[in-house]
């Protein structure tokens, strides 16, 4: 039997080490992203494909990159009205085959929001948070494993998106974000925000 988060014999093991490495370092928030962590390291360390290789369910469970643009200054966040998903989420998408997973949010920033993927300090190149989640509102539903990302960004930067995946782009802040109803955001948006805000607070040594 394999141990979790040892890769299996057989497989080449440098990206899965890779990713086992990024989720190994994320502290859990609550008990749900902790339950999520070792699915998350469980999956990877099994052998299953990883990447989604045909739209939009192949494999059923597959890797995704999510990048919250965080304006710092004026405590802003990015969200995107999503059209497939009909819900306001972070821009992001699916990690591809061989991709590191920080490239993957470079390749998909540019593509999505026409913008340089600058890394915020709270996390650097690496995910900040970690949801596996069952998508909803289509007809073929699949299980994403979505590592987030916290990207630094002004504002005003920000004048153009891909109006072929998003309807519209809006900045929010914090509190706006925690005071939306859950029925339109991705269903772990508020617990993402509860978590970059005690970031932030821990960083500047404040209680948070």
């Amino acid at each position: 039997m394999t141990a979790i988060g040892t890769p299996p014999a057989g497989h080449d093991d440098r990206p899965r080490a890779r990713l086992l490495d990024l989720v190994g370092a994320i502290e859990p928030w609550d008990d749900l992203e902790r339950t999520h962590l070792r699915t998350a390291a469980e999956w990877i360390a099994g052998g299953a494909p990883l990447h989604r290789v045909r739209k939009p369910d192949v494999p059923p469970m597959h890797l995704v990159c999510y990048f919250v643009v965080h304006d710092a200054a004026r405590g802003h966040l990015l969200l995107v009205a999503h059209r497939k998903a009909g819900l306001w989420l972070p821009a992001g998408g699916h990690v591809e085959p061989d991709e590191d997973p920080w490239d993957t949010v470079v390749r998909e920033c540019r593509e999505e929001l026409g913008i340089e993927a600058t890394a915020s300090s709270l996390a650097g190149r690496r995910p900040l948070f970690l949801t596996v989640t069952r998508t909803r509102g289509q007809a073929d539903t699949h299980t994403d494993v979505s590592l987030w990302y916290v990207l630094a960004a002004d504002a005003g930067t920000i004048t153009d998106y891909d109006e072929g995946e998003f309807d519209a782009i809006r900045w929010l802040t914090e509190e706006q974000v925690l005071q939306e109803s859950g029925d339109v955001l991705d269903p772990h948006m508020h617990r993402f925000t509860h978590k970059l805000r005690h970031a932030r607070a821990a960083r500047r040594g404040e209680r948070p």
